[in-house]
């Protein structure tokens, strides 16, 4: 999606543009008449180019479609496409009536004048929507690039060996994506397996605290980054190094499990320091662990070969805590009264950019 330009840099580049072609012609009569439509032509089509090329929200992925109405709310986009396509259509309207009023004048340099003043109106009323479409391009084109995949969300306080773990079984080394509302960016892996492509997403910094300290904006940025896991795996550090209690990353643990409606896997990192019965254990320094636990998520991959799918199911058996359980719950959203934030447009495009 190519960067849209504001009202006064589409006037400029169709003003020059007209000129130019105004001094091909030798009768003045028909140059003033070509400035004004090469104007209007080129004005038209630049607003109508914006609406094209930008991507219709009903056929974004939802995760996307999520992340644009969090952000700056999809009816408030809509209406500024609209107001454009009100421009562009109005230009090329005001442009063909005083082309037709230029053939009868004979102050042909007055109408001209006239309907580059009028056309300039008309985009200038528009600016505010052009630089607010800009804007909603610019955080578009920063988003992790989520594809339409089996995707496994890596949930855990920082420092607990997320990104560390799928390092370690991603095929390729994995990208770093900005996400909104984090100065962290979002780690994306992948890896291929028989099945198909499998994707590993990290959740960024808005899961270092309780829900009850997460702002309404905050708390449908994870929801829109849930929804897009097949599966959840958790991750604790038992040696507590990361800074967090056992019991708080506990606590973490049973508050995603209660948000998700898909299974979610728990596993203890950093084995080689601490052990805790009736947990999966691992370890991303020494790599011991990691495949167990890649078995486990892997199980619920649609078409993943069946010979794994008893080794997945005797490890789950014998590895998940009483309290924890992977039967399904309730879908995961928010109750939020306000959709509404505190942040500007500015500052949350300085998030992304941060």
């Amino acid at each position: 999606m190519p960067t849209i330009p504001t009202a006064d840099e589409i006037l400029d580049r169709s003003f020059r543009r007209a000129a130019a072609k105004m001094k091909e012609k030798r009768n003045k009569d028909r140059a003033n008449n070509e400035f004004l439509m090469s104007v209007t032509a080129s004005v038209h089509d630049k607003l109508v180019s914006i609406i094209q090329k930008f991507p219709e929200m009903e056929e974004l992925p939802p995760f996307y479609f999520q992340m644009v109405d969090i952000l700056y709310g999809v009816e408030r986009l809509k209406k500024a496409l609209g107001a454009v396509g009100w421009a562009a259509k109005n230009t090329r309207e005001k442009g063909y009536q005083l082309s037709a009023k230029m053939r009868r004048s004979d102050d042909k340099i007055a109408v001209r004048k006239q309907g580059v003043a009028r056309i300039a109106s008309i985009v200038h009323q528009v600016d505010g929507e052009l630089r607010f479409l800009n804007q909603v391009r610019n955080v578009l084109r920063k988003l992790p690039h989520v594809s339409d995949e089996y995707t496994v969300v890596v949930a855990g306080y920082p420092n607990v060996g997320k990104s560390s773990f799928i390092q370690l079984v991603s095929t390729a080394t994995p990208e770093v994506a900005a996400y909104p509302f984090t100065t962290k960016g979002v780690i994306l892996g992948h890896r291929n397996e028989p099945a198909g492509r499998v994707q590993f997403v990290d959740t960024p910094g808005i899961l270092d605290r309780p829900a009850d300290e997460r702002n309404p904006i905050e708390k449908q940025a994870l929801c829109a980054l849930m929804n897009i896991a097949d599966a959840i795996l958790f991750i604790i550090d038992a040696s507590e190094h990361c800074g967090y209690q056992f019991e708080e990353q506990e606590q973490l643990r049973a508050e995603v499990e209660e948000m998700v409606s898909v299974p979610m896997v728990t596993v203890i990192n950093k084995s080689d320091l601490v052990k805790k019965e009736g947990y999966m254990l691992m370890s991303t320094k020494s790599s011991e662990g990691v495949d167990e636990v890649l078995t486990a998520l892997l199980a619920y991959q649609s078409g993943y070969p069946a010979q794994h799918l008893a080794r997945s199911a005797m490890i789950l058996e014998s590895s998940t805590p009483e309290e924890t359980t992977l039967e399904y719950s309730k879908p995961f959203y928010w109750e939020v009264e306000e959709k509404d934030s505190d942040k500007t447009d500015e500052s949350l495009e300085r998030d992304l950019q941060d």
